[in-house]
């Protein structure tokens, strides 16, 4: 048997090949990553075997994001046992081996290659294409609605100079007839001195007849009262602003439709959970991936970074302590939200919800609790392909 420990960066991986009695074959092998890379390693292995048979390779690489996708597939197509570990877990044993505070590529390499001796963890599988879609397509919907998070800021930044009072005016300066009134008339003497049934048609169009005529005159009112100064550079500025939200958020809505296709396609019992709509089935399929990988409940709710830390010294055992959040930070992020959600949609969590507020907790540590719940639910279903039956 023979094992190899793989360093991931992002254009290079150093590894180290050592066999059962601990013999380094190697542990200086750079390979690019690249396909002539991927293919010396191969060949490397074949090497070193004694055999042409591959179940005595195990082969061993830190979870590093995107870089490890492309060497991590290939090793798999070729046939070889590949285990993916925990970063953490390797820091930790590394330490734990030697007091010297020594941390190369190398060195990485060769402690991921001891590991595998004693390490249990699963070898790795992909998953279906769907889920690897859904992931990519959850992660980059993230990414989106962060950059369009900053350019809401920036308007607010921007509104505090020009208009600091319209703030209060409107329930939100982020509503569609806010910005359609700012896309025409960005500063508030533009507003003042417009006609008044310019205006009320402007806010009567954007907020589909919520707002008239007695809207548009409150408004020129605080419009000729404002403090707030402009220029042409912030009214520019405010209004490239508003569109490029605006094309921001049509992006994202196209990403939804996408996202939408594909967790149709897997027909997952999911979406028979009330309040978990499409974008948070995706996310929560996304994250957790095959459920074969998790034998029970429990690591599932590990994976998800929601399982109670423990503490203990002597006869002193800790009563109250946090959650670990080692897990994946989208996975909790989404049960969190589902968990709010399903508990006012379903009678069973709502009770649930109640019962553990009445006892005291603050609502952040309810709303873990229901996401607790919520986990094992979720867990089941996906283990057993059925559908979410409300409890009478």
């Amino acid at each position: 048997m023979i094992f190899v420990g793989i360093d991931v960066a992002k254009s290079k991986h150093d590894c180290c090949i050592l066999d059962s009695d601990g013999v380094i074959h190697t542990d200086s092998l750079s390979i690019n990553n690249d396909k002539e890379g991927f293919e010396k390693l191969y060949s490397t292995i074949l090497s070193i075997l004694d055999s042409n048979s591959l179940d005595n390779v195990k082969i061993g690489l830190e979870s590093t994001g995107h870089y490890s996708n492309n060497i991590t597939n290939y090793l798999y197509s070729k046939g070889f046992e590949v285990h993916i570990l925990n970063p953490l877990a390797t820091n930790l044993f590394r330490k734990a081996s030697t007091l010297r505070k020594t941390k190369t590529d190398k060195t990485d390499a060769k402690v991921i290659a001891t590991m595998l001796f004693s390490d249990e963890t699963k070898s790795y599988s992909p998953s279906s294409y769907q889920i690897q879609e859904l992931k990519s397509l959850t992660r980059h919907r993230y990414r989106m609605i962060g950059y369009r998070s900053k350019l809401k800021i920036s308007i607010t930044r921007i509104l505090d100079i020009v208009f600091p009072e319209l703030e209060g005016f409107f329930w939100s300066v982020h509503q569609s007839s806010s910005y359609a009134l700012l896309l025409q008339l960005p500063t508030p003497q533009e507003i003042s001195s417009s006609h008044l049934t310019k205006l009320t048609n402007i806010l009567k169009k954007a907020s589909r007849g919520r707002y008239g005529k007695d809207k548009a005159i409150a408004l020129k009112e605080l419009a000729s009262s404002s403090v707030g100064s402009s220029n042409r550079s912030t009214s520019f500025e405010l209004q490239q602003t508003i569109r490029l939200i605006q094309s921001v958020q049509s992006e994202i809505d196209a990403l939804d439709k996408q996202i939408k296709i594909v967790v149709d396609e897997l027909n997952t019992p999911l979406l028979t959970i009330p309040g978990i709509g499409y974008i948070l089935a995706a996310i929560i399929l996304a994250e957790i991936g095959e459920i074969r990988r998790f034998s029970t409940s429990a690591k599932l709710l590990a994976f998800a970074g929601m399982e109670p830390s423990t503490y203990q010294s002597g006869k002193f055992i800790a009563s109250k302590t946090p959650m670990v959040k080692r897990g994946s930070t989208y996975l909790r992020w989404a049960i969190l939200q589902a968990a709010r959600l399903v508990s006012m949609h379903d009678a069973t969590f709502s009770s649930y919800m109640n019962k553990k507020r009445a006892e005291g907790k603050h609502y952040s540590v309810v709303q873990s609790h229901v996401g607790k719940k919520l986990i094992r639910v979720i867990f089941y279903l996906l283990k057993n392909n059925v559908a979410f039956v409300p409890q009478m």
